[in-house]
């Protein structure tokens, strides 16, 4: 076991990684905001204060579709509403202290969340929450800048591939915890709702939605194995 590596090392592996896949992103969402109206200080305060990447994009989506500001605030604050999960289950990870958790609930993403509970153990997680989610912070609002500032030059910024980087970065951290039938169950169900709803329901809805799977599934116990004693499960 002499070539494995420590796991708060691996954690900040796992956390650069992912900061430096999402922070690329930012590019795409500053340029595709610019060109759905928004003038740059309006993108860069987006990123500045709501920092949550599928929430900014719902709004600057149903803005470019000359939606209301109303109806994009909804769409926003129902993807936001997954963070709300995210803290709960970050409590333990983060600690004590009422400053630590204020800090803590503008780093509570999808990525911070994902390379924290693909650590081993309690350093390793806390190391990955807070480089995870202060390492995209900074990051994001970056490329969104550039990206802002680029605008119309970039063209097309899925032609580059970067609306792809950062659900690819996520799915290399979700897949090796598909190993147990449960797991890959809840996955394939989750997915095949969101891909089915989301032509059909407005932003937002088909997440929390398919969020529902995870939660029924994991109330329920189903297709755990019934050989496995109850402090087995991850």
């Amino acid at each position: 076991m002499t070539g494995e590596q420590p796991p708060t090392r691996r954690a900040w592996r796992d956390s650069l990684g992912v900061v430096l896949a999402t922070s690329a992103y930012g590019i795409s969402f500053g340029a595709l905001a610019v060109t759905s109206g928004l003038d740059v200080w309006q993108t860069c305060v987006l990123s500045l204060l709501m920092f949550t990447g599928g929430s900014q994009f719902a709004f600057v989506g149903v803005i470019g579709g000359g939606g209301l500001p109303g109806a994009a605030i909804a769409s926003a604050g129902l993807l936001g509403i997954r963070n709300v999960a995210y803290g709960l289950r970050m409590s333990p990870v983060i600690g004590e202290g009422f400053w630590r958790r204020a800090a803590a609930s503008h780093f509570t993403i999808d990525e911070s969340t994902a390379v924290a509970l693909a650590q081993p153990d309690a350093a390793a997680r806390r190391v990955g929450f807070w480089v995870t989610g202060i390492g995209i912070y900074l990051g994001w609002n970056v490329t969104t800048l550039a990206g802002a500032l680029l605008g119309d030059v970039l063209g097309d910024v899925k032609a580059y591939g970067l609306d792809a980087a950062a659900a690819a970065a996520f799915l290399a951290l979700l897949w090796p915890r598909l190993r147990r039938r449960q797991a890959i169950a809840v996955g394939v169900a989750a997915a095949v709702v969101a891909v089915v709803l989301t032509p059909a329901l407005m932003p937002g809805v088909p997440v929390l939605l398919a969020a529902l799977v995870a939660i029924v599934v994991g109330w329920t116990n189903w297709f755990a194995s019934r050989t496995s004693s109850p402090g087995a499960a991850a």
